[in-house]
């Protein structure tokens, strides 16, 4: 399908410089009266989606959404009341459903070119441990990211070291192992802010812990829904 470039130019800065302005409904009627999938990417960022998520193979219904969503609430609050040094957000994840993202700088959690947790940090990640033990049907994803110093080389198993400390300190806090589906080093490829800048690079540096309804989970809730 051709779209036109400065139609496309156009949503772009719209999207850009007009975020504050437009809900999530906003910008993706935008999307779908313009470019539709050659924006798709950068719209999917900008609303929050994530590529997290059980892989149930079909639709939750809405009922069983709004109370995976309530779950979702009171974990989110949890966290923010418990770790107030991390940054808490709700996102969507593939499945449409509420889910929450928990991100650790690397100022909370390593020295610089260091995988070795502080003591602060393992204060943070016993108080998030406690979060994730009392939801034991939430699923957990764990990703290390570095700022773009260095070479792949060196920022990959980095980025994966870093992970790898967060989802090991958790399991000495007794966070089931099971509970843990993924850990990842993304290195610097997926950079949240400029690494042009001191402040930009330090943004970078993080770990992203991400949790979202289990196929368990969303089971109960369909049966719940649907009683």
């Amino acid at each position: 399908m051709k779209v036109n470039k400065w139609l496309i130019s156009a949503l772009c800065a719209l999207l850009l410089f007009g975020s504050c302005n437009m809900n999530n409904t906003t910008k993706g009627g935008l999307i779908g009266a313009g470019s539709g999938a050659v924006l798709g990417g950068i719209i999917g960022k900008v609303a929050g989606n994530t590529a997290v998520g059980a892989a149930i193979g079909t639709a939750v219904g809405a009922g069983a959404g709004v109370i995976i969503g309530k779950k979702m609430d009171k974990a989110k609050e949890a966290v923010a009341n418990q770790v107030p040094q991390a940054q808490v957000e709700e996102v969507k994840d593939k499945n449409g459903l509420k889910s929450v993202k928990v991100t650790f700088d690397s100022g909370i959690l390593f020295a610089t070119n260091k995988a070795d947790l502080s003591n602060d940090a393992k204060a943070s990640l016993s108080k998030f441990a406690a979060v994730l033990k009392n939801n034991p049907d939430m699923d957990v994803n764990i990703y290390g990211h570095t700022d773009n110093t260095g070479t792949d080389a060196i920022n990959d198993p980095l980025s994966l070291r870093r992970a790898q400390s967060v989802q090991g300190y958790l399991s000495t806090c007794g966070v089931n192992a099971s509970q843990m589906k993924s850990v990842l080093g993304k290195g610097s490829k997926e950079p949240v802010a400029s690494n042009d800048t001191k402040e930009g690079r330090a943004q970078n540096r993080r770990v992203e812990v991400y949790l979202y309804a289990s196929e368990a989970m969303i089971e109960a809730a369909q049966k719940e829904a649907g009683a």
